[in-house]
């Protein structure tokens, strides 16, 4: 049982983790990337549909993007989408494709990333640190009802604060890596 806590806490951290990389991952570095687009949804015949649901999205060249349209009738709707979404790139058509051109980033815009970067990982890590305290309130909890011996409670703490550590440390590593991709021209 008080493993079950362990192994949940550490399968929480994993996922918060993961979730940063998939965050991360949408931030734009100078570098046409399609997963740039994830997060865009398009009202698709009355439904909010994301991006990726009813297109291929291709990147043939380091800052361009290509969008092709299972529908092309869906392409004004595509570019109204694209232009209310945070991204700053303005998409041009020809009618059977949407191209976005993605701009080279400023050193003061790559600032900005930066922060954006480092916001993101604290969140991970207050994340990270709010699973180790609900999982020795857990087994703090299982030793009040004579589960776990005082003893096991000690060992146990120390597993999930060894796993803490651990989830802090890539996300660390995560987070120099993603700045290192943004500050580089």
């Amino acid at each position: 049982m008080a493993n079950d806590v362990l192994a949940t806490a550490k399968e929480k951290m994993a996922k918060t983790q993961s979730v940063l990389q998939k965050e991360l991952s949408s931030l734009r570095a100078g570098r046409a990337n399609p997963q740039l687009l994830d997060r865009i949804t398009v009202d698709y015949y009355g439904t909010p549909t994301p991006l990726t649901q009813i297109g291929n999205i291709s990147a043939p060249e380091p800052r361009m993007l290509v969008i092709s349209l299972w529908d092309t009738s869906m392409i004004s709707a595509v570019e109204k989408a694209i232009n209310a979404s945070d991204l700053g790139i303005h998409p041009s058509n020809d009618g059977k494709v949407i191209r976005l051109v993605v701009p080279e980033l400023t050193e003061e815009r790559r600032k900005e990333l930066v922060k954006l970067v480092k916001k993101q990982g604290e969140e991970a890590k207050v994340a990270v640190r709010a699973i180790r305290r609900d999982a020795n309130d857990a087994l703090k909890k299982m030793q009040k009802a004579s589960e776990i011996t005082e003893d096991d409670l000690k060992t146990l703490e120390a597993d999930v604060q060894k796993a803490t550590d651990k989830a802090i440390k890539e996300i660390d590593g995560i987070l120099a890596q993603k700045e290192k991709e943004v500050m580089s021209v």
